[in-house]
């Protein structure tokens, strides 16, 4: 799931005017490595035993579509949305959806902040990894709640930087996870979203939540090569990169040493890492 969604900011005097949230990660192959991997199973286990044949389906910040392609497949036939800012990326989804022949999935480009949709037009509206992104997360959950119909599911997973943990002990890993925080708070987002998806859907008016945790463990010889190697790459060709360059939080040179620790930390046969993610399924 690319977790790319347009921003909402509130309306506030220039004195108290909070950051605009931007994409931190950007679309870079690094980046869809990562989201194409995503799958119901592996990002929306807690999701699962609500949904069944029939149901009709909003994916926010749906990425290249595997996520979503596999929600279709099972509510079928239940028509599912797959939404994201980014039109570029919704080519893949399509083509996602086409090769597993599923007809009742189409996808639209949006904003999560501004849902171009009535009230009460879904049975169950899913973000993975989107309100780490955004400047007011619970603005844009009173939109998700908006659009799902009474008696359907609000579903919202996403990830806890500070909570990763990985062995063996890496200097140019914790400085990765330092640096990584400051960057994307910098580009308005808060990287730490797990742990407050259960307060932001109370702000938001929810009053019916079941808050849980799952993890990502990267443990094998091959996803530990994965995971490295596509963070390595990460953290010097895509956007992030260009965000702590450009606010001055790293030099190019700092970011290749960075780098270089992901790939030192791949290829120890002991490595082992953890990503915690926070979940809330809220009743509108």
């Amino acid at each position: 799931m690319s977790s790319q969604t347009t921003p909402h900011t509130t309306a506030q005097t220039p004195a108290q005017s909070a950051p605009q949230a931007v994409y931190t990660h950007g679309h870079h192959e690094s980046v869809l490595r990562s989201h194409r991997r995503r799958t119901a199973e592996n990002s929306a286990g807690y999701l699962l035993p609500r949904l069944r044949a029939g149901l009709s389906v909003l994916d926010v910040g749906c990425g290249p579509g595997t996520l979503t392609a596999d929600l279709a497949s099972l509510v079928a036939p239940g028509p599912v949305t797959g939404l994201d800012a980014a039109a570029g990326v919704l080519d893949t989804a399509r083509a996602e959806a086409a090769a597993r022949g599923l007809d009742n999935l189409r996808f639209v480009t949006g904003d999560v902040s501004a849902l171009d949709f009535p009230d009460a037009s879904f049975d169950v509206v899913h973000a993975h990894q989107v309100l780490q992104h955004l400047a007011d997360p619970v603005a844009a959950l009173r939109e998700l709640r908006r659009v799902c119909r009474p008696g359907g599911t609000v579903a919202v997973r996403d990830a806890d930087y500070a909570a990763m943990h990985w062995y063996p002990a890496s200097s140019g890993m914790d400085h990765w996870q330092r640096l990584y925080r400051r960057v994307a708070r910098a580009a308005g987002g808060e990287p730490d979203a797990g742990r407050r998806l259960a307060a932001w859907a109370r702000a938001a008016g929810f009053r019916e939540i079941t808050a849980t945790a799952s993890v990502w463990c990267f443990a094998t010889p091959e996803d530990r090569a994965w995971w490295s190697a596509l963070w390595a790459d990460r953290t010097v060709d895509s956007d992030y990169a260009r965000l702590a360059v450009a606010g001055g939080h790293a030099t190019p040179g700092e970011l290749s040493a960075v780098a270089e620790s992901w790939r030192v930390w791949g290829s120890d046969p002991d490595a082992w890492f953890a990503v915690p993610h926070g979940e809330v399924l809220c009743a509108p």
